[in-house]
């Protein structure tokens, strides 16, 4: 629909024009300008940046002119400015210009992690049309099979060949405009680049999905006036004021908007005619359909409507809405494709698999988990050499290929936490029934098992389909006790877990005890080849009977964790390895990025203030450093959490990737997870829950057919492990058609999706996984949300984190949240900022404006920055919030009020929104002063 005016926006360009997708392309083949993702700063929307591959800084996208009408994850083309737009880059020192670096930069471009990785990219548009791939990676067309890309009839996961870099001349020039910015970043460290949006590439879907609350006030005052006024009624006709509402979006990161009544539900246009106020209370989601060049704010329409804002089956609903998970039941067509109960397995089966019932297996999870993906398995062999085994559900079994339920499985990419519940991707029959592990049942498997010594060596392995049985279920608590040894043969009680089969109490407890002794080893082993951890508590909430918050604990993983977690690690990093030389050019694996070099340096120098020493060339170096940090801290953990949760800044998100697709400027991989200290890393271990592992399993069920084919074809006595030994021969792997002709039949079998259309895969697998975690923090901050509102107040020492003129970060370590406080511009406080020594100096004297220039409008109640007390000189404690609470170990800091950075000071969190807006969590300083 076109906008009409709206009173107030001038009908003059406030937009520069888009550049034509014609002109976007060429530019982008010859490096004029960027392709990016476009990410806004959620503290203040009017600042962005972008991301570009190979550039070790952001690019800042300045001002609502230069953000050109983009929003939070459109994919945008950005030009980088002159260098003498470009700002100074906040906590540095400006030096002089470097001489060999010239101002004139109009011909900076590059590529964006979309346009280097997806450039071999090509749309699809017949649904019923897929491909697997050969051993290079080249599709065979195979009718009637379904794309991915072509669910909900967009292909927003690949890139269309027109946008391609479509010469080698054009690459290097591309790459020659990175390399120039490069040398241009690195040459000005204390220089912030600068660009400005030309065009949107891809609009972000999270535009159909803007939640947020309507605003009413003003448009049922206009309506009075235009039942008063005749006179004015012509101008608020002429101006169009009772042609829009605005809405409020509960995200800051999204403009506000204007929405046509003509436009709004029947329901909501009910209640908006019958002046009904407590519409401004109702949750809604709205769709951004225009942003026109002449106006300031958008035109959307709203789709939905979830209920009170301060309910919490609506605010849940509207997380899962603006985040598009799909909380429906499976369709009937995805139910039909699981066997029905009872099942057995079927005898076929056994003669394919081997038979592993006769090992002591048994899971170790949390004590409320049903979908057990993973088990283990250990036996001491001669020699101090001991086999372990990993057992991981083969789902794969189950979820055949271009199914309904694969389909499903596919658009659903992930299972859902919600704290309370949990949305699955497979349907619970198959998930918490004939996948999961469950013990006392025969269950098939994938299973790696290795041959590892004392020393952490693996000396040998074997990867195949099994059937296994679990004889217990162990709890995390199960498994520490034992490695506690508090939970030994004599010790036992009706609280442990039920045995199943011939095995003994003894046989499980002397197992988790070797597990532990092994997975020690290699993880030490992990951590001296590099390896780098992040450890922090986490908030653990504890509910009552009614499923409401009433406290909140942190809590830290435990040796029964790691132990887990190491042979994870182990198996996933096992299967990369596998798949990645069966299928070089289409594995589907998982990499972690190197940190930004900005945030690396604001860390480093946040660190040398506090004279703490840290080494960040490697991971290994950083985990080495922060390992003597926190030996240093000893006495202080708050400080060391803080600290820690500094040191996550820097890191950027681990993301799923088809081998075939990533490759560095000189044509090498860049395929290696930082974090780790790994080259090649996957997902293997979480089927039930985890979409990509099942593409791996396909992945590893073709190369064991491909190796089975090979050695029945060459018809040796001893079975040759082409792909799953410990040594590999590349060339002869290469160079050998008829090892290639196997793998591409065993590809074609099993399913294993060529180059394009696993990218695609990985795309979408990665934005499911980043929508679950915005799902995820959401809901923790919700369940916070309603903490704090069943507290009159919530008392508690922060550190401070950082401090400026206007305001300071704080972090609490109770609930593991950083928060900030505002203080310029409030009624009575003096705010005295000492850059020199980064000293912050209030003080507070009330009615006292003459610090302040402007009206006395401007300033805000000092309850907004502060919750005063008020001392009793008589000797009674005083007057404030906090009365009616138990904060005794929590006193109140008094005025004038020094601070440093990382001192400690008491603050007072509270609920913000609810009914009346978006859902936050305030904080204010915790005070005393004796002026009343």
């Amino acid at each position: 629909m076109a906008h009409n005016q709206v009173e107030g926006y001038a009908q003059r360009k406030l937009f520069a024009s888009y550049w034509s997708t014609q002109a976007v392309t060429v530019a982008l083949d010859k490096g004029d300008v960027f392709k990016s993702n476009f990410r806004v700063n959620a503290h203040n929307r009017v600042e962005a940046y972008c991301k570009i591959d190979g550039v070790p800084v952001d690019i800042l996208i300045n001002g609502i002119q230069s953000q050109n009408r983009a929003v939070e994850g459109d994919i945008v083309a950005i030009k980088v400015e002159p260098l003498s737009s470009w700002t100074k880059m906040k906590g540095t020192i400006e030096s002089s210009r470097h001489p060999a670096v010239e101002d004139n930069n109009n011909s900076l471009a590059g590529v964006s992690e979309s346009n280097n990785e997806n450039c071999r990219r090509k749309k699809k548009s017949d649904a019923n049309m897929q491909c697997v791939c050969n051993t290079n990676g080249q599709p065979f067309p195979e009718k009637g099979l379904h794309n991915i890309n072509d669910i909900d009839g967009n292909n927003q996961f690949e890139v269309d060949h027109s946008t391609a870099c479509s010469s080698s001349s054009e690459r290097r020039e591309v790459e020659t405009a990175v390399e120039k910015l490069c040398t241009m970043v690195s040459s000005l460290p204390a220089k912030r680049p600068t660009g400005r949006v030309v065009a949107i590439i891809e609009k972000s879907p999270r535009r159909k999905a803007i939640v947020g609350f309507l605003r009413i006030k003003q448009w049922l005052f206009s309506k009075e006036s235009f039942k008063k006024d005749t006179k004015k009624a012509k101008s608020l006709l002429s101006s169009s004021k009772l042609e829009y509402i605005q809405l409020i979006p509960t995200d800051p990161k999204y403009p506000k908007m204007m929405v046509p009544v003509k436009t709004l539900p029947n329901g909501i246009s009910k209640r908006l005619e019958d002046s009904d106020l407590t519409l401004e209370m109702e949750l809604v989601a709205a769709e951004i359909v225009e942003w026109n060049e002449e106006y300031d704010i958008p035109c959307a329409h709203v789709v939905h409507v979830f209920g009170r804002g301060g309910e919490v089956e609506s605010q849940i609903a509207a997380i899962l809405f603006q985040n598009a998970v799909d909380s429906s039941d499976f369709p009937p067509e995805a139910m039909a494709c699981i066997p029905r109960v009872p099942w057995r397995i079927p005898e076929d089966e056994f003669r394919h698999r081997r038979d592993l019932r006769n090992l002591c297996v048994f899971t170790i999870d949390p004590s409320t988990a049903s979908d057990l993906d993973d088990a283990l398995s250990v036996e001491r062999l001669s020699n101090g050499i001991y086999r372990v085994g990993v057992h991981i559900a083969d789902v794969s079994y189950f979820v055949l290929p271009h199914t309904a339920l694969d389909v499903d499985a596919q658009i659903r990419s992930t299972s859902v936490y919600l704290l309370r519940r949990k949305l699955p991707m497979l349907p619970p029959l198959l998930s918490d029934n004939l996948g999961s592990l469950s013990p006392g049942v025969e269950r098939l498997a994938f299973s790696i098992i290795w041959d590892i010594n004392l020393g952490g060596e693996v000396l040998d392995r074997w990867i195949g389909r099994t059937v296994v049985q679990s004889c217990c279920k162990l709890s995390y608590e199960h498994a520490q006790e034992i490695i506690d040894g508090t939970l030994n043969v004599e010790g036992l009680n009706d609280n442990c877990p039920q045995l199943h089969g011939r095995f003994t109490w003894s046989d499980v407890i002397t197992s988790v005890q070797s597990l532990h002794e092994i997975s020690g080893v290699l993880k030490e082993k992990r951590f001296k080849n590099g390896a780098l951890s992040l450890e922090t508590p986490k908030t653990v909430f504890l509910f009552d009977e009614d499923g409401i918050p009433y406290d909140s604990v942190l809590s830290g993983r435990t040796k029964s964790n790691f132990l887990v977690e190491e042979f994870m690690l182990l198996a996933n990093r096992t299967a990369a390895e596998v798949i990645t030389r069966a299928y070089p050019s289409s594995a589907l694996l998982r990499r972690h990025p190197e940190p930004k070099l900005s945030k690396l340096r604001e860390f480093e120098a946040f660190c040398s203030k506090q004279g703490l020493q840290l080494d960040t060339s490697t991971s290994g170096q950083l985990n080495q450093s922060l390992e003597c940090i926190r030996h240093e801290l000893k006495n202080d953990s708050v400080l060391f959490h803080v600290l820690m949760n500094y040191a996550t800044r820097p890191m950027q998100l681990a993301t799923y990737f088809c081998s075939g697709d990533v490759t560095d400027a000189a044509g090498n991989n860049d395929w290696g997870h930082y974090a780790l200290a790994v080259p090649l890393y996957t997902h293997f271990t979480s089927p039930l829950r985890r979409y990509p592992d099942i593409i791996v399993h396909r992945t590893l069920a073709a190369t064991l057919e491909a190796e089975e084919m090979l050695n029945l074809n060459a018809g040796e006595r001893s079975f040759k492990r082409f792909f799953t030994g410990l040594s590999f021969d590349k060339k002869e792997v290469e160079d050998a058609f008829d090892v290639q002709k196997a793998l591409s039949d065993a590809a074609m079998k099993h399913a294993v999706p060529c180059t394009e259309i696993l990218g695609g895969v990985a795309a979408h697998c990665n934005e499911r996984k980043l929508a679950s975690r915005y799902v995820k923090d959401a809901t923790d901050k919700l369940y916070m949300w309603l903490l704090l509102r069943n507290k009159e107040v919530f008392l508690s020492e922060a550190r401070v984190l950082g401090l400026g003129p206007k305001f300071m970060s704080i972090y609490v370590a109770k609930l593991a949240i950083e928060r900030r406080i505002y203080y310029d511009e409030v009624e009575g406080l003096t705010a005295e900022w000492l850059e020199f020594t980064s000293t912050l100096v209030l003080s507070y004297s009330p009615n006292n404006r003459s610090h302040k220039r402007g009206t006395a409008s401007k300033f805000k109640p000092i309850e907004e920055a502060a919750m005063v007390t008020f001392p009793d000189i008589s000797g009674d404690s005083g007057k404030s919030e906090s009365d009616s609470s138990n904060h005794a170990d929590i006193q109140p800091a008094v005025f004038p009020l020094v601070l440093h950075l990382l001192s400690t000071v008491p603050v007072a969190l509270h609920p913000i929104g609810g009914d009346d807006g978006p859902l936050d969590i305030g904080a204010r300083l915790y005070m005393a002063s004796y002026f009343c």
